[in-house]
């Protein structure tokens, strides 16, 4: 699943009407509840503040509202842009200004889900993982052999440490620690060790991975 690293917000115009999406990383659904109330109070002014939340480890749970906009023009169609990028952890608001325009059902899906697209576009989305920070201690000969190991991997290298040994840390999967730590062992015939293993949950985005909080 995907999660929310840095929020955003955006604002589109559509036959006069305004629409401004507020997107916000949650954990739980008090939270969530909180950041619609604190929007709603932000734009009190305006005719609808519409909303749409998936929580979860895998998204499992959902809900969304119309806030009096005819049934399933708005929340449900926010909701599906959410789902649709995996994402999970999330809850988003979108606002109505009313511009005396009608927009008809169709005109309204497309401007509720088209905010909540626009907003996102400006978020720094991650992949979540869980996984391990793995911390490998070797002589300076092997050092390169191990970058090498992690880059083929496609593993970042977060942390070197240089005393008489190299410590070098990386961020492993779950599901691939055992297989990266045989590797090590047979890429350095066993002179290798590994000083810290962590569990970590983190994400990764295009300018590299993000520890999480746990």
């Amino acid at each position: 699943m995907k999660i929310i690293l840095e929020s955003a917000s955006a604002e589109i115009t559509e036959k006069k009407s305004r629409f401004i999406a507020s997107v916000q990383s949650v954990r739980t659904q008090e939270e969530a509840d909180d950041f619609i109330l604190r929007t709603k109070k932000k734009y009190w002014d305006a005719r609808h503040n519409c909303s749409a939340m998936i929580l979860g480890e895998r998204g499992e749970f959902s809900r969304c509202s119309d806030d009096s906009e005819p049934a399933g023009t708005a929340g449900r169609p926010m909701l599906a842009v959410l789902s649709g990028e995996e994402l999970t952890d999330v809850c988003v608001v979108v606002t109505r200004y009313f511009g005396g325009v009608l927009l008809g059902t169709g005109g309204l899906v497309r401007a509720y889900s088209g905010a909540v697209k626009s907003a996102l576009s400006s978020c720094v989305i991650g992949d979540r993982q869980d996984g391990f920070r793995l911390r490998i201690r070797s002589g300076y000969n092997e050092s390169g052999k191990i970058r090498y190991l992690l880059e083929q991997r496609s593993l970042p290298v977060t942390n070197v440490i240089y005393t008489d040994m190299v410590e070098t840390e990386t961020l492993v999967g779950s599901a691939s620690l055992d297989a990266v730590k045989a590797a090590v062992t047979e890429k350095t015939n066993g002179s290798a060790g590994f000083s810290l293993e962590e569990p970590v949950r983190y994400a990764l985005t295009e300018n590299g991975p993000v520890l999480l909080e746990s």
